[in-house]
C-alpha cells in the first residue's frame, strides 16, 4: 500500500558516484515507509559522458543495494546500463527488494549532446506499471515536451518525472508538469537535481493541479489518497478510470 509520495532533491554533477549513492541512500532511509520515491535523472553519476563505462558499471555494483533500499517502499530513479555494447539512460522501480520495471530514455536530449552518447529507447516499451494497486508510469525529463508519449501513460494513476532540468527553462518544468497531472487527472511526482545550473523545482502535484515545491529541501512528503483520484475522475469526466 502506497500512503505516501516523496520526491528527492540534491546535487550531485560535480560528486563522485559513491558520494551520490551515500546521498541517495541517506535520504530514502529518511522516508517514511510505504511511501513511493522519487530521485532525480542520473543522480548516481550524472551526465558523465567521459566515465560512461564508469558510470554503467557503479550502477551494476549498486542494483543490491538499490533493491535493499526498497524494503517496504517503491524507489524509482534512472541510471546508466550497458546493454549489448551500447549505453542507455534507463529508468528503474525497485519494489520490495526486487527490480520491477526498467525503462529506457526515448526522446534524447540534442542540446546537451546525449544521442552521441546514448542509444535511445522505443517508444513501445513505455507502460503502465501496477504495484500496491496503483498504476505507475514514467516520464523521463525531457520526454515530457513529446504530447504523443502522454497519450500511452493515459489512464496512470502517479507518473513520475525524474529530471535534470537547466534553470533557464524551470517555468517550463513547472508549466508541463501541471498540465500532465491536469491532463491525466493523477498525481505527477517531479525529482530535479539541484545543481547550480539546474531548476531545482521539485514536486508534487495533484489530480485537481495544487502543486506543493521547495526548492530548498531535499525531501518533499506528501499523503497520496487514491479517492483524489477517483474524484477527480468523476467529477470531471473526460473518459479516465
Amino acid at each position: 500500500m502506497i500512503s505516501n509520495l516523496v520526491s528527492l532533491q540534491f546535487d550531485y554533477a560535480t560528486k563522485s558516484f559513491e558520494e551520490n549513492f551515500e546521498t541517495l541512500s541517506s535520504l530514502v532511509k529518511k522516508t517514511p515507509i510505504n511511501s513511493l520515491v522519487l530521485a532525480p535523472e542520473l543522480c548516481l553519476s550524472g551526465y558523465s559522458f567521459e566515465n560512461l563505462e564508469q558510470s554503467a558499471k557503479f550502477s551494476q555494483n549498486v542494483l543490491k543495494e538499490l533493491k535493499e533500499l526498497s524494503k517496504k517502499r517503491i524507489l524509482s530513479l534512472t541510471m546508466t546500463e550497458k546493454i549489448a555494447g551500447k549505453f542507455y539512460n534507463n529508468a528503474k522501480i525497485f519494489f520490495d527488494n526486487k527490480e520491477i520495471y526498467s525503462q529506457a530514455k526515448v526522446k534524447l536530449f540534442e542540446l546537451g549532446g546525449e544521442p552521441l552518447y546514448f542509444e535511445g529507447g522505443d517508444e513501445k516499451d513505455i507502460k503502465i506499471v501496477e504495484c500496491c494497486g496503483v498504476k505507475i508510469a514514467i516520464i523521463i525529463c525531457f520526454e515530457l515536451r513529446f504530447i504523443d508519449l502522454w497519450q500511452k501513460i493515459r489512464g496512470a494513476d502517479i507518473v513520475l518525472i525524474p529530471a535534470y532540468w537547466g534553470k533557464p527553462r524551470k517555468y517550463q518544468l513547472r508549466a508541463l508538469s501541471i498540465a500532465q497531472a491536469i491532463a491525466n487527472q493523477c498525481y505527477v511526482l517531479v525529482s530535479n537535481s539541484s545543481d547550480e545550473d539546474m531548476a531545482s523545482n521539485s514536486s508534487i502535484i495533484n489530480p485537481f493541479g495544487e502543486i506543493k515545491e521547495d526548492d530548498k529541501e531535499n525531501i518533499l512528503c506528501e499523503k497520496f489518497d487514491k479517492k483524489v483520484i477517483q474524484k477527480m475522475r468523476r467529477y470531471m469526466n473526460i473518459g479516465l478510470k
